[in-house]
């Protein structure tokens, strides 16, 4: 039988509290995250197991009652995340810098805010990685694969081609480090009222007639991963100048939670409050990210200067051409790619760099499939989707034709992909050592070039 009460005997109203303390707190078992997770981040680092000993003998005698925050918001701490956001804005001078968890969600999230959706078409270039085009599919729109011109960057004149008027957006691609043609896209967009969303995964740091890469369109897109220039784990980055796409690139990161001004309020206009993802960059990656941002320009300063000194010690070959650049001040630097003759060329002129001693070969010889090279993305060549419904490509939002998708449709690109040689630069090489690079291309190419 329950306990018979009145109301006088609440105590809210005078009476005596039910439940005056709890056990529990008389025994302090530690925080939810403290020395442990830390020494397990120490031995992912690579630190040995007696620094790590040396650690846990000095953090022991630090106070944990302060239970560390890992995600951004409601942080007792300065965020990280913040505070990388805030060193991309001084770096890049953009007004918005929104960090995430990878460079697929920050086009997903400048997608989304640019209003990508059924019914609409985006063009990309056939040399990309798979998710510049990938991410259109899963924001419901359909990718339109343009061609790659001599520069391996997406060719202006078969993008004009190629508008609809289905067409929302143009993803200029910064592919190696190199420069799209910014002038080109950027006169073809405001002539046919398009936006442009850079994708800048692989040239952090690299500008364009002395501005940052991806500071250039209406929205920047950044693979910041152990696989880039700058970055250590799995996180990206989205820079814009524009308030409304900050703001949408915002819902869409964080389910709309609603990170703005006034965080419960009512929407300012349509658009603003929608169902969004979860691509909250943590405070982790925030914390490397912070210092990695720091070494931009030097990175880009070394790997350029190093880049310049190979080409300018190459001779004139007969058969082999060097890769023409949109701004070979402005390019990032960390690839010089060769363009051969011939497919044959290419595959007698790879190996015998490589044999020299060079970071140097072909893609067309190695027969492997390349997820940056659009006729290996058979999930769109062939509309493979998630469910039976083939949505977007059957959306009835879309009133198509479709793109005729196939490993042939863009035969310009697929033969300029087999004729490269790339050869990677180390931006720690001395004056010698490019010099030594220059003169073994030019052994080799002399031969075969």
């Amino acid at each position: 039988m329950p306990h018979a009460t009145s109301e006088g005997d609440l105590a809210i109203n005078g009476g005596q509290k039910a439940v005056a303390a709890f056990e529990a707190e008389h025994s302090y078992r530690g925080p939810k995250v403290g020395l442990d997770e830390f020494l397990a981040i120490a031995d992912t680092f690579g630190y040995s197991p007696e620094a790590q000993a040396k650690m846990r003998t000095l953090l022991s005698e630090e106070d944990e009652s302060v239970n560390p925050q890992l995600t951004r918001y409601y942080n007792p701490r300065p965020s990280r995340v913040a505070m990388f956001e805030e060193k991309a804005r001084q770096v890049f001078g953009s007004n918005y810098a929104l960090g995430v968890n990878s460079g697929t969600s920050a086009l997903m999230s400048a997608y989304v805010a640019a209003g990508v959706g059924p019914g609409t078409e985006v063009i990309v270039p056939a040399y990309t990685f798979y998710a510049s085009a990938a991410a259109v599919v899963a924001s419901k729109g359909i990718p339109v694969i343009a061609e790659i011109n001599d520069t391996m960057t997406i060719d202006p004149v078969d993008v004009e081609r190629k508008i609809t008027p289905r067409t929302k957006a143009i993803v200029p691609v910064h592919m190696l480090g190199m420069a799209a043609d910014m002038d080109a896209i950027m006169d073809i967009a405001r002539r046919h009222n398009l936006m442009v969303i850079e994708d800048n995964a692989q040239a952090c740091g690299g500008t364009f007639k002395g501005r940052y890469l991806g500071t250039i369109g209406d929205l920047g897109c950044f693979s910041l991963s152990s696989y880039k220039v700058i970055g250590a784990g799995e996180a990206g980055m989205v820079l814009t100048d524009d308030e409304w796409l900050y703001t949408r690139a915002l819902s869409q990161h964080d389910t709309a939670a609603c990170w703005r001004p006034d965080r419960y309020a009512v929407e300012r206009r349509p658009g603003e409050l929608f169902c969004g993802q979860n691509y909250r960059m943590s405070e982790l990656e925030g914390a490397v990210n912070w210092v990695q941002m720091g070494r931009i320009e030097e990175q880009r300063v070394r790997y350029n200067a190093n880049m310049r000194r190979i080409v300018a010690g190459l001779d004139t070959f007969a058969r082999t051409r060097l890769r023409p650049s949109n701004d070979i001040e402005g390019d990032l630097g960390y690839c010089i790619i060769l363009t051969a003759e011939s497919k044959e060329a290419a595959g007698l002129l790879g190996p015998a760099l490589a044999a020299e001693g060079l970071p140097a070969g072909a893609r067309g010889v190695e027969g492997s499939r390349d997820w940056h090279i659009y006729s290996f993305w058979e999930q769109i060549l062939e509309q493979k989707t998630a469910t039976d419904e083939g949505c977007p490509f059957t959306c009835p939002y879309y009133e198509g034709p479709l793109p005729e998708y196939s490993v042939d449709m863009c035969a310009y690109s697929a033969d300029l992909f087999d004729r490269a040689i790339f050869l990677r630069v180390n931006q720690w090489w001395t004056e010698r050592d490019c010099d030594a690079v220059a003169a073994a291309v030019n052994k080799v190419c002399g031969v075969y070039g």
